[in-house]
């Protein structure tokens, strides 16, 4: 009793009045007749991490949400590694390692190179720290960047972590981890889980909780509210949901992400729909009451949702990467956006609200830069991910002109195939001529230049064909409006109005050689 009581004036209660035992869960070592863990599963260079720390006499195991999958039968798709080796001392073990972060500082163990490179992540045992012991500065990362340069272990004046690189032993590390399926360790080489925090029964019973007061870690750290939707999206599917306890502090706890960096914000909003679970995460974000008021940007995403377009481009994000498909977050925000982008350039076109008329290429430009502003800011730090954006809306117009050298030149450019397949998803929903995007699909996929000459000269052979189909009817009623069902074909696509007057013989444009027109596309 009177421990309890000097315990308790000290500090060393945990939330709730556990005792620090408690709270540090009991070590368990399960084997492999118990937990089922098939290890033809384990990556090989994560294995391989493993064995070289082990072998430099350090404790390591895999961790995380790589454990959780491989207790469910699943192929992880990332691996991460759980040391009491420091960041020095795992770096130095490795050839190709990168101590990376400032707020946890963690080592990447790189493997190949190029887009078929692997990383393995490593951390280091972390001690359980009381933010009551902290060190507490008053403003945020970017505020204070000088006064935590010398700090381990710091938090905001909400009780926010802005330094966590104090280590600890096993168990210490396991008690400051999330949710109790990401809390266990997996051995290799003697393939015994340890479980502190009853992971394993959880994941049997199909449960995501929370470690600790819920509360008090999402005012710890509030990302991990949106982790918490993440992971129950993912896992959805596979029966599991949020236990009471830790659902109910979302909704209210979310107003901590106002203090949360926007471009960290940015991240995991990225985080949430190139997991292969976008769809599920909308519904998920909508179950939980969580549909606004995360991000702004994530705001727009959840509201259009259900719009063929934007639906589409979810549901087939998520079908790439359940085929182990790179996908892009530049394509999936320029789909979402695209609907701001079309509308503010076609009312430039035509000058509305007083406005002078704009030509069209200057029009989308602006109209482009106008949905930068608004809708994504600085946060990205309009680098790669708003120049591919660009370039996907920009060359939308392009697609429109299929004479001369114009789709040569088109299917050299290096965003081609990102644009090529939005317009196709535009073709899909009625917003493009299906037959537009065969064309395309066909011209740049050959390399034939017998064959694309062919094409070019269909599409001229069809654009002469209307254009005297619709000279008696122009000559009859030339002042005569157009009804609104034939308003499209009375206004003809660029290549027309060429072909409608006269014109000067002139020589024909000499097609590109096979050779180069190879070389460009297996540079795609």
């Amino acid at each position: 009793m009177i421990k309890k009581f000097i315990d308790k004036l000290l500090g060393k209660s945990g939330a709730g009045g556990s005792s620090g035992k408690n709270r540090f869960g009991k070590r368990q070592e399960v084997p492999a007749s118990v937990h089922g863990i098939d290890p033809q599963l384990v990556d090989e260079r994560a294995r391989n991490v493993v064995t070289t720390l082990q072998d430099a006499g350090f404790e390591a195991y895999v961790v995380g949400g790589a454990v959780r999958d491989l207790l469910l039968g699943l192929r992880p798709k990332d691996f991460d590694v759980a040391t009491n080796a420091t960041p020095e001392q795992v770096k130095s073990l490795f050839r190709r390692a990168f101590i990376i972060g400032r707020r946890f500082r963690i080592v990447h163990v790189v493997y190949g190179r190029g887009r078929e490179h692997e990383v393995i992540e490593v951390s280091t045992f972390r001690a359980y720290m009381d933010s009551a012991g902290a060190e507490q500065v008053a403003g945020n990362e970017r505020t204070s960047k000088g006064e935590l340069a010398g700090m381990k272990h710091a938090v905001d004046a909400s009780g926010r972590v802005l330094r966590d690189n104090v280590w600890g032993p096993q168990e210490e590390d396991a008690a400051r981890r999330d949710f109790t399926i990401n809390a266990m360790y997996y051995d290799p080489a003697s393939q015994i889980v340890v479980d502190y925090h009853n992971g394993i029964k959880d994941a049997k019973k199909l449960t995501l909780r929370m470690i600790g007061d819920p509360a008090t870690r999402y005012r710890e750290d509030p990302v991990r509210i949106i982790r918490a939707i993440r992971f129950s999206a993912k896992l959805a599917a596979l029966g599991f949901s949020l236990e009471p306890k830790t659902g109910t502090p979302l909704v209210e706890c979310s107003k901590l992400l106002a203090d949360v960096p926007q471009s960290r914000l940015f991240d995991e909003m990225l985080k949430l729909l190139q997991t292969g679970h976008a769809m599920a995460t909308v519904a998920q974000l909508r179950k939980l009451g969580l549909a606004t008021g995360i991000y702004p940007l994530l705001d727009v995403i959840v509201e259009r949702a259900e719009q063929p377009f934007v639906k589409a481009a979810l549901q087939d994000t998520d079908r790439r990467v359940g085929e182990g498909k790179p996908v892009a977050p530049s394509f999936l925000l320029a789909c979402v956006l695209w609907a701001d982008v079309r509308d503010g350039w076609a009312q430039r076109v035509e000058g509305h609200h007083g406005q002078r008329p704009q030509a069209s290429f200057p029009a989308l430009q602006d109209a482009i830069d106008d949905v930068f502003n608004a809708r994504i800011g600085d946060v990205s730090g309009r680098g790669k991910l708003a120049a591919d954006m660009r370039e996907i809306w920009m060359m939308q117009p392009r697609f429109d002109k299929r004479s001369g050298a114009t789709p040569y030149s088109l299917v050299e450019q290096a965003r081609f195939r990102a644009a090529f397949d939005f317009m196709r998803l535009r073709a899909d929903v009625g917003e493009v001529s299906e037959a537009i995007a065969e064309w395309w699909q066909e011209f740049s996929s050959t390399s034939d230049d017998l064959r694309r000459q062919d094409l070019l000269d269909q599409v001229r052979d069809e654009q002469h064909k209307r254009t005297r189909q619709r000279g008696p009817a122009r000559s009859a009623a030339p002042a005569a409006a157009p009804a609104d069902g034939d308003a499209e074909q009375a206004q003809p696509p660029e290549g027309e109005l060429a072909a409608s007057a006269p014109r000067k013989r002139r020589r024909r444009r000499k097609p590109r050689t096979g050779g180069e027109a190879g070389s460009s596309m297996a540079a795609e």
